[in-house]
């Protein structure tokens, strides 16, 4: 039973990158430490608990399997990548969470289910054309799913995701600004290291 945040973080840090990272997937390991803050703020307001959790994009699990140990009655990640699952379903029975957690492959516009709450860590959208939409089409969906959404997206495009989110008829409640480290995994990248700003929206369906 995770009782601590320190906690939740020491159980994330065993959750492992991606191990072959795919530029045109933007697959940026979710730090523990703000993974865990995220989930814990997230059960604290209600939204993990006892509900049933998905995490679109999930990538190797991490915030998926947060929610799992955060006490989620079900959790489903859903990933495009193969490999990222494999490690995402291996991790899970290391977490002894297999029982309640499922992982998918599939494209996020294929997804068809309904939860109490998404936890999601989008592409951002930085690197190729074709993922430029991306953020919007994980909001649409994670709010087609869920009446609760918690999102990681660029700081700086905040006025872009209000002006969507309007337009989606939802609202954000909640907002939590972290740096997140970008480590040189590509081959584009120049520093062994960045920091972006990132901000996490709670956000909800209006009536």
């Amino acid at each position: 039973m995770i009782t601590k945040k320190r906690q939740l973080e020491m159980a994330l840090q065993h959750i492992p990158p991606h191990p072959h990272p795919d530029p045109n997937l933007e697959q940026y390991h979710t730090p523990p430490i703000i993974a865990a803050d995220v989930i814990w703020n997230a059960n604290a307001y209600g939204d993990i608990q006892d509900l049933k959790v998905v995490d679109l994009g999930c990538g190797t699990g991490i915030l998926a399997l947060g929610a799992a140990l955060m006490g989620a009655v079900e959790v489903i990640g859903m990933d495009v990548d193969g490999d990222a699952l494999q490690v995402a379903n291996s991790e899970a029975h290391q977490l002894e969470v297999q029982d309640k957690c499922t992982f998918l492959k599939q494209d996020v516009r294929e997804f068809q289910g309904e939860a109490d709450t998404v936890i999601q860590n989008p592409p951002f959208g930085a690197q190729k054309a074709h993922q430029k939409d991306a953020d919007r089409r994980f909001i649409e969906k994670a709010l087609e799913v869920a009446p609760v959404v918690y999102s990681f997206h660029l700081a700086k495009t905040m006025d872009f995701l209000e002006l969507m989110l309007k337009a989606l008829n939802a609202s954000i409640t909640h907002t939590f600004h972290y740096q997140f480290p970008l480590p040189r995994i590509y081959h584009f990248h120049q520093d062994e290291k960045r920091e972006v700003e990132v901000v996490v929206l709670r956000m909800e369906k209006m009536e």
